[in-house]
């Protein structure tokens, strides 16, 4: 030991001397053995290289997936990852590589401060949902009360609405909403700043509390209501057989919110109601005057009396034609606004689809009517004969019967042997039963009057019997006999 330290002070020596005798005799040695030294270390091999492990090409999955997990994946869950990735090695090797990739994650991890909330300052939102059901949540910071309500999307304008219904229920506005980057409350993004929406701008510049957002894919930013969303779907939503509507399911809501608020939080060791009491005063006023629903989005209204919204179409009385109104969007109806007020209401739609209403087209027929217009006397001759040939006609066509300018002409030719009313009639009978040729209409004015007439199912059946020559009863009197 003593040996290998004295030859690492002689190497040191000649390097930083650079002469065998001047380090010679800051060793207390020979230059000779100085030399011999130096030259010995010059001639030996150099540190082999660190050989590859078999976990080396699945270390970044294994980083992912214990950054996903935040540092609580086994190895024995990561085995059957990395096998189906081609991981060839012992489970022995994968249990040092893991605990690699969670020491290495500690040290890099994030480290929280923890936050001191202010009375009267930060109320937290955020919207959750379940199935088909969305689930509106709010905290205020300070006091932990807490706010829960159902809608049945998550607009803008049912966001505000439900926003505003905080604010009566805890009496007070908060300096600060910190919401997360939801579309219906933010206008776009720049430079990682947030820019509100106008109609949140808007509904924040009335009730008097500034508009916050937290960091983008970033819901540990705000926790308090994050556990909040998770808490309602684990105690209201899931254990609930299903309301009927709407309005059952918020009126359980604000029962479940007055049960939760009035029990101690394990948090803070205090009563969210009893807190809520002392933090009122500190809260803003409510506006005297309340806003109305922001609109979800402003249209104009087209020629044919509608406007699109979420490629649907929905109909409009058609003295807007060409003006700009507002629709509000709210508890699955789509309001429609003008200057006076709501001008139509209709239920939401599917993309595609049209919901019209029959007062804003008034007069007008339900479908295209394609008019007849004779050119030729046999047509002309033809519509003449009463008000069953344009129907005959008709019917005709969309048989589809071939030749069909022959039959009528063929028809009309019948009018000087049977008489116009006779052929008029026939004509009718032959348009029940649906026989659209000359032969036909033929042989029903040759049966003559004494065919049974078509009724509907119920009426009476009416026969025109020919008249015959009956004798009088006094032709069989015996006085009368030869």
């Amino acid at each position: 030991m003593k040996t290998a330290r004295a030859q690492l002070d002689i190497l040191v020596a000649y390097r930083e001397l650079g002469s065998y005798r001047a380090a010679a005799t800051l060793c207390g040695t020979t230059h000779k053995t100085v030399r011999r030294v130096v030259e010995r270390a010059g001639r030996e091999r150099p540190a082999r290289p660190p050989r590859p492990k078999s976990t080396d090409p699945y270390l970044p999955l294994i980083a992912d997936k214990v950054r996903a997990s935040d540092g609580r994946i086994s190895a024995k869950r990561l085995l059957p990852l990395v096998r189906a990735a081609g991981y060839t090695g012992s489970a022995r090797h994968l249990r040092r590589a893991v605990a690699e990739a969670k020491a290495a994650w500690k040290t890099s991890r994030r480290v929280y401060r923890p936050w001191v909330p202010v009375p009267g300052e930060h109320l937290v939102i955020d919207w959750g949902s379940e199935g088909e059901i969305h689930v509106f949540c709010a905290v205020l910071a300070w006091s932990r009360v807490r706010f829960v309500r159902f809608a049945a999307d998550e607009s803008q304008a049912t966001t505000l609405a439900l926003l505003a219904e905080c604010f009566e229920t805890l009496g007070g506005v908060p300096a600060v909403v910190l919401a997360d980057r939801m579309g219906c409350l933010k206008g776009g993004v720049v430079a990682n700043v947030v820019v509100p929406a106008p109609g949140y701008v808007a509904f924040a510049s009335h009730y008097g509390f500034r508009p916050d957002f937290c960091e983008a894919a970033d819901p540990e930013s705000k926790g308090l209501v994050e556990n909040l969303v998770g808490y309602a779907k684990r105690d209201l939503v899931i254990p609930a057989t299903g309301w009927p509507t709407l309005a059952a399911a918020n009126q359980d809501a604000a029962a479940w919110c007055d049960e939760v608020n009035g029990e101690v939080h394990s948090e803070i060791a205090a009563v969210p109601a009893e807190r809520l009491l002392s933090e009122r005063p500190l809260l803003g006023p409510l506006p005297s005057l309340r806003p109305a629903a922001a609109p979800t989005a402003v249209r104009t209204v087209d020629r044919l009396r509608t406007v699109r919204y979420g490629s649907a179409r929905y109909s409009v009385p058609g003295a807007y034609i060409g003006h700009q109104v507002e629709l509000v969007v709210s508890g699955g109806e789509l309001r429609i606004h003008s200057g006076r007020g709501e001008i139509a209401r209709h239920r939401l739609v599917g993309p595609g689809e049209l919901s019209l209403q029959e007062a804003h087209y008034p007069g007008r027929a339900p479908g295209p009517v394609r008019a007849i217009r004779p050119r030729t006397e046999a047509e002309v001759a033809f519509l003449g004969l009463g008000q069953a040939a344009p129907a005959f006609l008709r019917a005709a066509a969309a048989a589809g019967v071939p030749r069909l300018a022959g039959e009528i002409a063929a028809i009309v030719a019948l009018e000087p042997a049977y008489g116009r009313e006779a052929l008029a009639a026939a004509l009718e009978r032959a348009l029940a039963y649906r026989r659209f040729r000359a032969a036909d209409l033929r042989a029903i004015l040759a049966a003559g009057p004494g065919v049974p007439r078509h009724r509907d199912p119920g009426q009476q059946l009416l026969l025109s019997l020919p008249a015959v020559p009956v004798r009088p009863l006094a032709a069989y009197a015996a006085e009368a006999l030869p």
